[in-house]
Parts: C-alpha cells; structure tokens; sequence
C-alpha cells in the first residue's frame, strides 16, 4: 500500500453516524416546528425509495418534512444505488468518506459500477480489497494518493481533460445517474452548501438519485453551489469533521523561487496560485505587493493569508470586481474560518472560473504553477512521471492560456531546478528531453516565464535557442555542461 505524504489529509477523530438524531437537531437549532405529530425514528426499509420533489410538490410538502423524510443511515441511501451505475462524487475536500467506506457494501447485489472520482483519503474496500475490485469502476481526471496506489491493478484510468471541460466536454458522453457528495447542514431556507469543491451542479439534470452526506463544519461560501432539499434523495448526517491540510514548511529553494516570481508581479495584477510549498513561497513573497486581485481554481491557506495582511484587495479586478473569485478550497482550519460565510468570496463552477477566456478578461492576470519537469524547448510536464500518471492536467493550462491572452497578463512555471531520488541521488528538473513516456501538460506556446532558485528564463517569442540558453543558465550548476552537450547533440537551435 502506498505510503501517507507529507501533504496528506489530516482528520480529527470522524465518525459516520446514523444521521436521525442529529440532524433532528440541527434542524432545531432553527427554531422549526413540526408539524408532524411523530416523528420518524426508524430507518427506511430497503423497500424505501425517496423520491426527488420538485415544483407543486415544495408548495405541498414543508421543507422539514422533507428532511425528515429523505434523513436516512448510510447503510440505507447506499441501497438507492441502482446497478450499472455512474457515480459522480466530490472531490478534494467534499469528499464523501462515509460514502465511500459503505459503497463495497453493494458488491451482492450489482454486477457492475462506475465512479467518476475515486477516494483518496483513506483505503477504502471498494477501492484497495481485492475481492471488490472486479465490479467497482473508477475513472478520474486528476490521480491522488488513492488513485496511484491502485492503478497498478487496473481498475482505475485516467480521463485526460482540461478542468475547464471536465463538466461539459465528459457529459457529452457520460451522464451520471448517482451523486454522493459531502455538503453543510441545510440552512432554514432548505439548502445545503457544496462550495469547497468545485463540484459540478449541473450533473443533476441526468441524476436519479442524489445522496448527500453532511458535515457540520464545513464552511458555507457564497456562491453558485447551493443545492436544495428538492432535489436530494437522501441526507445523512455524520459526526466527522472536515479535513484539513497542514502548511507545509519553506525551504531555502522555495523562498528563493518565490522571491524571483514577486519580480515579476506588478501591484493589481489578478492571480492564480496552485497548492504546495512553492506556491506558499511565492504567495509569502508577495507581502510587498498592493491591491492584487484573485481569480483562481483553488483557493488555499495563502490566498487567505495575502487577504489578512492587506495585500489582496480585488479593487483594481476588471472582471468580478471586488471579489475574490474560485472554484474549490482546501486547506488549513484558518482558511475555512476564513471563508464561511464571507462576502468578498464567491464561488463559481470550474467550467466558468477556468474557461481561458473568462480567465483572459481579468486585465494584468498571472497564472503561477509548478510542474514535474521540463525540457528546454520549454515543454512542461506537471502530471507523469514517465509514463506512470501522477496527477491530472487540472486546470494549469487553463489559466496559462488565459494569462498570455489577458492584457498586460504572464503564464509562470516555477519550480526546483533539481531533485533527489530515493537513494539520494541529484536529478536535474531541466531536461534536454522529457523524460520518455512523460505527458505534456502545457504546451510550450503557452509559457513566458520558467523560474527557479537560480534565476528567470524569458520564455516569450524566444527562438529555441534563446531558450536553450536562458534555460540552462537557470538549471542547477551540475547540469549545465551536461544540458549544453545534449542541446548540441540534438541541435535544439
């Protein structure tokens, strides 16, 4: 099994419980009252089927006997799923987890299932038990810890895809008819909240059945991911906690690459930052700066950081004004305090907040990532290591070509110029080739500035070997004769 990395989710103790109690209770905490003389106090039988309401229906029915009505166990909203289905789920931080841990328990009764996700935050049986692994599907644009550790044995594969299109280019050929996603409690108005994961809303105009698993301290975003009681087949209520990402600790290379990135952001750009320590470096970098805005996929613990010490504003934003705008979050404790119910933070589906030419109307905008490696035609490979998938195109791409289309905008790479292996060896990042196998996450038409520890290479209408030279000069010392060698060899003039 794969090892935890230092970047793994962290829990609090997290618990799924059976949902009727509490979430009575929550909804007390409203000030309701009743109007059903009993109140249900019996788990559906698996002859239950909740149905979504809609329309004359909502007028009929109170919203909180409908929450009582599609309250439920995860034992019971797990029997919902009927067989051949496609599941779409949350990801990052909505990710269902007591969803997850119960989904195996179908395995009798279906001959097939697919979802479109995939945990990975613990070792779920659906996912890592051998014995399940022939009915259980999974299929994801973007590989984690869980996904990784099981595509050896063939029941995961990579859906590559733009994060701007992964709604609407993958539901032109697949409709899931199954959601499970984590959300916040339902306020008094009958909603619950989705806004931590980029989780797309529209999957509900082909889904049967919706199955919301909630979590009580998940913060609640404005935004544009708001799903009401209607449309929700089953609620369970857990006692587990969000999870939450630890920062991560700055190293000297990391100050350096952040340092030389703040050179080239001028006050009132607009930003986009990734997650990790070189983005944490670079967003600490920029304490100096005045008035930035933020249009971003994901906003992290930095994000929410640059906005405390005064520096992210959004005044000077020519889309979105005064806002700062995103997709998804994770995170710190601190960011999701940050967020909760904030109104300078609005939330929007990543195929509007990444769509390049959305992304271009923010004037000054700076797309800021990190990648793999490199090679010195500046062909950028972020999500493989040779040709073992890592990750996921994501949404770099996106903003990069967002960025170069922007007035005044820049598309950076920042990153280590080298690294060390497993039996402590040093690989240079810069290679005169990628390595073989490697995909190309961006294209080199799509990149301005590469950066790392050791300084900039201008990447812009450079010929190649412009950027052969500039490239070189920001590799770590150890490679440079040998990069130069191979360029001559392979005559990347």
């Amino acid at each position: 099994m794969a090892k935890p990395t230092e970047n793994q989710h962290t829990f609090l103790p997290s618990f799924c419980g059976d949902g009727h109690k509490n979430g009575l209770t929550r909804l007390s905490e409203y000030g309701i009252l009743f109007l059903s003389t009993k109140l249900r106090t019996e788990a559906p039988t698996s002859e239950y089927k909740p149905e979504r309401s809609g329309g004359m229906e909502i007028m009929m029915a109170t919203i909180q006997e409908m929450y009582q009505q599609k309250l439920m166990s995860m034992q019971d909203a797990v029997k919902q799923i009927p067989d051949k289905a496609l599941i779409a789920t949350g990801f990052g931080a909505l990710e269902p987890v007591c969803f997850y841990r119960e989904l195996h328990t179908i395995y009798d009764r279906v001959t097939e299932v697919t979802i479109y996700g995939g945990g990975g935050m613990e070792q779920y049986p659906y996912l890592f038990d051998e014995k399940y692994r022939n009915k259980f599907f999974t299929q994801s644009n973007f590989y984690g810890g869980g996904t990784r550790a099981v595509h050896p044995y063939g029941q995961v594969s990579l859906i590559p895809m733009h994060l701007h299109a992964c709604y609407t280019r993958y539901n032109e050929v697949w409709k899931p008819n199954v959601i499970a996603t984590s959300a916040t409690p339902m306020d008094k108005h009958g909603y619950f909240n989705l806004s931590l994961g980029g989780w797309e809303k529209k999957f509900l105009d082909t889904a049967d059945v919706v199955i919301l698993e909630i979590v009580d301290d998940m913060p609640n975003i404005p935004g544009e991911y708001e799903i009401h009681i209607s449309d929700v087949t089953a609620v369970v209520q857990t006692d587990r906690n969000i999870p939450t990402m630890k920062a991560g600790t700055l190293t000297d290379v990391d100050i350096a690459i952040g340092n030389h990135v703040a050179t080239l952001v001028e006050d009132g750009s607009t930003i986009q930052l990734g997650i990790g320590a070189v983005p944490d470096a670079v967003a600490q970098a920029f304490k100096t700066k005045k008035e930035l805005g933020v249009h971003t996929e994901m906003l992290t613990s930095s994000i929410a950081d640059l906005v405390e010490a005064g520096v992210v504003t959004n005044t000077r934003k020519t889309l979105h004004k005064g806002k700062t705008i995103g997709a998804f979050a994770n995170g710190t404790r601190k960011l999701f305090d940050y967020l909760d119910g904030n109104p300078s933070v609005y939330m929007m589906p990543t195929y509007y907040v990444n769509d390049p030419w959305v992304i271009a109307k923010n004037d000054k905008m700076v797309s800021i990532n990190t990648c793999i490696e490199v090679d010195l035609t500046g062909q950028i490979a972020s999500e493989s290591l040779g040709s073992r998938q890592f990750s996921g195109t994501g949404g770099q791409n996106d903003f990069a070509e967002g960025a170069i289309h922007s007035k005044d905008g820049k598309s950076i790479i920042a990153m280590a110029s080298s690294g060390t292996n497993r039996a402590g060896e040093r690989y240079s990042k810069i290679k005169s080739i990628l390595t073989p196998g490697s995909i190309v996450t961006m294209s080199r038409n799509n990149i301005d500035y590469i950066v790392t520890e050791y300084g900039i290479a201008p990447m812009k209408a450079r010929t190649v070997r412009q950027r052969v030279d500039n490239l070189i000069a920001i590799a770590h010392p150890d490679f440079r004769e040998q990069l130069r060698a191979e360029a001559n060899k392979l005559m990347l003039w």
